[in-house]
Formats: C-alpha cells, structure tokens, sequence
C-alpha cells in the first residue's frame, strides 16, 4: 500500500504531522478523523529515486533476516497474531528493502495465502531451507520453536562462513598490496632513478637493468596489461560459471594443500549442522539432503550428497554412502552410524557440528600463522629486492670513488 504524508489539527488545536498507509487519499482521511484528527493536507509520499534505482537499494543481510527470525519466534511464543506480528516487524525494521518485503509477505497473509508461500516469493531473502523448515512449523503448530532454531541456525552458519573469509582475507589483500606497490615502483620510482643512472654513465648491474628494462615495459604498454587482466578475469568467470568449469576449479580448492583440508571441515560442519537442524523440525531426511546438497557451495559436495540421497532412497543406511564420498572423515561416519542406529541422529549430527566447529577454528588459526610468515617474507623480499636492486649502481659507483 502507498504512503501518505499527512497534517492535521486536533480537538485541542494542536498541529500534527505524520506518515500512514492506505489504499487510497479518501480511506487515509477516514481513518484519522476517526482518530480525532481535521485533516488539513493529505499526499501520497513521493518514492525515493533508489526504488527506481534497484542498484542503490540496501541488501537484505543474512544478519537481518536472523534478527527477523528470532524477533519473530519471540511475538508468536508470546501469544500476537502473524499479521501483527509481521506489522510490528515492519514498523521496527530499518532496512528500506526488508521493511517492503515484510509488508507484502503481511499483505499476502491478509489476502489468504500461508505463511510459507508469501516467503517462498522472496528466494533470494528466504532460501529453500527457510522456507521448508517454516512450512514444517505451520504443519506441525510449532512456528515459533521452528523460528528459533533457524535462528540459531543462522548465527552459527554466520560465525563459519565469517572465520573462513577471514583465512582468506589475509592472503588475498597482501597479494593485491605487494602487486600495488610493485606497479607504483615501476611506474613512478624507477624512472626518477633511471635518468639518475643515465647522469652516471656506465653499465648497471644485471638487478638493476631487469628493473629499468621492466619499467620501460610496463610505462609502454601499461594499458594493454590492465586490458588482458580484465579480459582474463571475464573469461574466468564465464568458465566458472559453466558446469564443467565449476566442477574443475571446485575439485581444484578441494585438492588444494592449504585450503582444501579447511573446506573439507567447513563442508561437515555445514552438512550435518543443517541436517541436524531440519531432521529434528521434522524434514524427511531425503527431502532435507536435497535441499543441503543445494546449498553446499561446492559442486563436487553437491553431487556427493545427491549419490547418499539416491543410496539412501535404495534402502541402504546414510553412513555407508557417506563412507564412499571421500569427503567425511571416518569418526564423523562411524558417529553418524550410531546415531542412526540409536534413533538420535540429529542430536549426534548437532555434536559433530559442534566439533567440526571448534576443528575450522583451529584449522584456520594454524593456517593463519602457516600464512602469516610466508606472505610477509613474501612481500619484504619483492619490495626489498627492488630496492636494493636501485641501489646498486650508488653502491657501485661509491666503491669506486672510495677505491
């Protein structure tokens, strides 16, 4: 429903203005005389230019829709209507995008739709496991129980994703820092030694002319070089994001030495933190691995879980597939055996997440420091070689005055 900015006059004759929503000017007008109010001027509230502008939107954040979950557990637990519920969410919510999404999902509500298909609009908001694990709590008459195990769901999810950015962060930046001041050495500091050197007369050592020679290059065709950098990240993404593409470069992190062993544990956090969620809000687990292996982030993982799910499917038990993917390790697979065999598999899915938890943060703490070392030898060698490398035709020519 449209705004409308509006200013009126009470019984007392005290001006007032304020913001509402209606259908129309004339429904708006009704409802704040019946408020007590004589409407002096009521308009629809222009739209901001960032609804035109989807680029200059605000996203919704994973962080956003938690405390959506959470906030919303606790108003049904205590007993309010959904459509209050969500009306009160919209009215608290501060993000501009969220706050329109919240207000058709009520609207949709209001009109007769559930719950689940009014969120099932918003894919990008509300993933697939959102979603079904909402529609197992309308089912089952436990929304709010449901709404908080998302919740924490969501944060633990969080905190994973974040520590593992981190152990990428570091490497990534120091690359891109050496690559910049290398690039600012030989385009700005090399040329101002360079006529220097040529005041000298002589010949430069091998270091040195590499430098110059180097600098000369770069000055020249420095355009063309940013040209095929931007061609080759273009034909990167268009080869990651075909099928075949992404199975290479997925299969290639996975193998890698330093990361793959992290994205493994990642991987079994993630798997059985989720199935643990889903298996004790009630998901048939074959519907509830279709809907991880969607979400694992990796192709390889992907069409691991989709092979348990079909073995699964055929009768078999969920450890004996999971065995042969080569991603869990054989503690996590003869856990999970038992937790099946004992009918508590989501809780001992829940106890190997918490593991698997405290394993990334010791996996990315010794990579961190494995890193750490390595790429500030890294970058003192480039920085420092260069360095020196100018210098030596001082150092040369002052051996030969002292000589």
């Amino acid at each position: 429903m449209p705004t409308y900015v509006w200013e009126g006059v009470t019984r007392k004759g005290e001006t007032r203005k304020g913001e509402i929503e209606g259908p129309d000017e004339a429904t708006v007008r009704g409802i704040l005389r019946r408020q007590g109010f004589r409407t002096l001027n009521v308009k629809e509230k222009p739209k901001d230019i960032s609804e035109y502008l989807t680029f200059l939107q605000p996203k919704v954040k994973e962080k956003d829709v938690v405390v959506f979950a959470r906030i919303f557990a606790t108003m049904i637990n205590a007993g309010l209507p959904l459509i209050q519920c969500l009306d009160l969410l919209a009215q608290e919510e501060q993000n501009k995008t969220f706050k329109k999404v919240i207000k058709a999902i009520k609207e949709d509500i209001e009109a007769g739709s559930t719950l689940t298909d009014a969120l099932k609009k918003y894919p990008k908001i509300f993933d697939e496991l959102f979603v079904n694990l909402v529609a197992a709590g309308e089912s089952g008459g436990i929304l709010d129980v449901i709404l908080q195990r998302l919740s924490n769901y969501m944060e633990k999810a969080m905190k994973l994703k974040s520590k593992v950015k981190g152990a990428m962060t570091y490497p990534a930046s120091v690359l891109v820092i050496s690559i910049g001041v290398v690039t600012l050495l030989l385009l700005k500091v090399i040329p101002v030694f360079q006529k220097m050197f040529e005041g000298m007369g002589g010949e430069l050592p091998a270091p040195t002319q590499f430098l110059v020679n180097a600098s000369a290059f770069m000055q020249s065709y420095f355009l063309y070089m940013v040209g095929i950098v931007v061609a080759v990240g273009i034909v990167f993404n268009r080869f990651k994001s075909t099928e075949k593409g992404r199975y290479i470069l997925d299969g290639l992190v996975l193998k890698s030495p330093v990361f793959g062993p992290l994205l493994k544990k990642v991987a079994v956090a993630k798997f059985t933190r989720t199935m643990s969620t889903m298996m004790s809000s009630g998901v048939p687990i074959l519907e509830g691995l279709a809907i991880v292996s969607k979400t694992a982030g990796n192709v390889i993982i992907e069409q691991a879980l989709m092979n348990v799910r079909k073995s699964i499917s055929e009768g078999k038990p969920i450890a004996e597939p999971l065995a042969e993917t080569g991603i869990f390790p054989p503690m996590v697979v003869q856990m999970i055996a038992v937790g099946e065999a004992t009918g508590a598999l989501d809780q001992m899915l829940a106890k190997i997440a918490d593991f698997y938890d405290d394993e990334v943060d010791a996996a990315v703490e010794a990579m961190t420091s494995l890193l750490e070392p390595f790429m500030m030898v890294f970058l003192g060698g480039v920085v420092g070689g260069m360095i020196i490398a100018m210098y030596l035709p001082i150092f040369k020519m002052a051996s030969v005055v002292g000589g």
